[in-house]
C-alpha cells in the first residue's frame, strides 16, 4: 500500500519540532549540559500531587463536563474577577455574561481549539517573530496563512509594528507575554495599544500568558498590587489563555484555561467535545487546590538565575534582558561569522544543548537557552558560551 498517498496535504506544511530533535540528540550525549528544556526544573508540589491522588482513589476518574468541573471554573472565575475588575468584574463571567471560560487540555489545547474554531482557508494570522514554535504550524493546520512581523532587536510587539500588516483577511493576532523564546514582557502601554488596535480593526487578540507567574516586571494595577501586564486589563476583545504547566511544573498533566468573548468560547467548547472531550478529571480536581500553592520562591529563584545569565553573557552577546519566563535569546556574535544553527553545532560539540533561533523565527541569528536548571549546570553552560563567544 502507498501510505504516502494517504497523508493529508496539510501535514506537508508541518515539520518536526527542532526542539524535539535537540531532545533526541540529548539522549545520545554523555551527561550533556542541557539548557534546552522548556519546563521547570522543580517537581509538582506535594499538596497538588496529593489532591490528584485523592481524586483518583475516591473514584473521580470519569469524564467531566466538557467546559470543566464547576469548582475549578468557579475558582478561576473568582481569581480573574479579582485580577481584572475593569473587564471581568461585576458578573461578566457569570452564566449569561458576555465572557466565557473553558477548562482546556493545556494552553496548547486551547490554542488549537481557538484556531480551529475561527480560522478558515484564506484567513491571515499575525505572528510576531520570534514566536512560540507551535504557532505557525497550528495556523497552517487550521488552513490559515501565518503573517510574520519582525520584532527584532527588542522583541516588543507594538501596535506600530503590527498595524501595517493588518488586512481585510486578518482574523487573529497572536500575542505572547512573557515570551517564549525571548523572555520579553509586554509593557502596560503596549498591552493597551494592542487591545485598542485590534478592537478598532475587528481583529481578535489572542493573549498566550502561560508564563504569567514567572514575571519579574509586574505593573502596579492600583492599591500597591502588582500583576503581569495584560491586554485583558483594558479590553474584553481578548481571548486570554493561561495554564498550570509552567507555574506548578504540571507539564505532563495537561491543564489550562481560556477566557474571552462568549461566542468564541462556546465554539471552542463545542469543538473540545469532539476532540479532547475534557481536561483530565483528577487533574482538574488538583487544579482547584493548586491556585492556593505559593510558588514565589521558585519565581525568585528564576529571577536570580536570570540576573546571572545577563551578568555573564551581556559582555559577550547582544542580549535583551528577559522580563519573565525562564529563557534568554542571545544573538550569535557577528565576528564569528556563523548562523545560529552553526553556532549551536559548536555548542553540541562542547556537550552543551541550546536551541537555534530558526526554530522560533524566520531568522537564524539568535539561540534560546533555558535557565530552568541547577546553578551548577547553568554555570557550566555559561562557561561554554562565553568561551565560544571569545573565539
Amino acid at each position: 500500500m502507498d501510505y504516502a498517498a494517504l497523508i493529508a496535504d496539510r501535514m506537508h506544511a508541518i515539520d518536526a519540532s527542532g526542539i524535539r530533535r535537540v531532545f533526541d540528540l540529548a539522549a545520545k550525549l554523555d551527561d550533556p549540559i542541557n539548557l534546552s528544556i522548556g519546563q521547570p526544573d522543580f517537581d509538582v508540589p506535594d499538596a497538588i500531587k496529593d489532591a490528584a491522588c485523592d481524586a483518583i482513589r475516591s473514584g473521580f476518574n470519569s469524564y467531566t463536563q466538557t467546559q470543566g468541573i464547576a469548582d475549578l471554573r468557579a475558582t478561576i472565575a473568582a481569581r480573574l474577577a479579582e485580577e481584572f475588575p475593569e473587564t471581568l468584574g461585576g458578573g461578566t463571567l457569570d452564566p449569561g455574561g458576555d465572557t466565557g471560560l473553558l477548562i482546556s487540555s493545556g494552553v496548547s489545547g486551547a490554542l488549537m481549539l481557538a484556531l480551529m474554531a475561527t480560522i478558515q482557508p484564506g484567513d491571515e494570522v499575525i505572528i510576531p517573530d520570534p514566536y512560540f514554535v507551535m504557532y505557525k504550524h497550528l495556523v497552517r493546520l487550521a488552513g490559515g496563512t501565518p503573517v510574520f512581523v519582525d520584532t527584532y532587536p527588542d522583541f516588543q510587539v507594538t501596535a506600530e509594528r503590527i498595524a501595517p500588516h493588518l488586512t481585510d483577511k486578518t482574523k487573529l493576532v497572536l500575542f505572547n507575554t512573557p515570551s517564549n523564546p525571548t523572555g520579553v514582557v509586554a509593557t502596560p502601554e503596549t498591552c493597551r495599544a494592542m487591545a485598542e488596535l485590534c478592537e478598532q480593526r475587528s481583529v481578535l487578540l489572542v493573549s498566550d500568558e502561560i508564563y504569567d507567574e514567572f514575571c519579574y516586571e509586574k505593573a502596579d494595577v492600583g492599591g500597591g498590587v502588582k500583576r503581569l501586564p495584560s491586554p485583558l486589563r483594558t479590553s474584553r476583545n481578548v481571548l486570554m489563555m493561561r495554564g498550570y504547566s509552567k507555574t506548578y511544573a504540571m507539564t505532563g498533566w495537561r491543564l489550562g484555561y481560556a477566557v474571552g468573548p462568549r461566542p468564541i468560547i462556546e465554539q471552542m467548547t463545542k469543538l473540545q467535545q469532539y476532540s479532547f472531550v475534557c481536561a483530565p478529571s483528577m487533574v482538574q480536581m488538583a487544579g482547584v487546590l493548586a491556585m492556593d500553592v505559593d510558588v514565589s520562591g521558585h519565581v525568585a529563584d528564576y529571577q536570580r538565575k536570570r540576573d546571572r545569565v545577563v551578568e555573564r553573557l551581556s559582555p559577550h552577546f547582544e542580549l535583551t534582558t528577559p522580563g519573565g519566563a525562564f529563557y534568554a535569546f542571545p544573538k550569535v556574535p557577528e565576528k564569528l561569522g556563523l548562523t545560529a544553527t552553526q553556532f549551536v553545532e559548536r555548542c553540541v560539540a562542547k556537550n552543551l544543548l541550546v536551541i537555534p533561533g530558526s526554530v522560533f523565527s524566520e531568522k537564524d541569528t539568535h539561540f534560546r537557552l533555558s535557565y530552568a536548571t541547577t546553578d551548577a549546570t547553568l554555570e557550566r553552560g555559561l562557561d561554554v558560551l562565553v568561551g565560544l563567544a571569545s573565539g
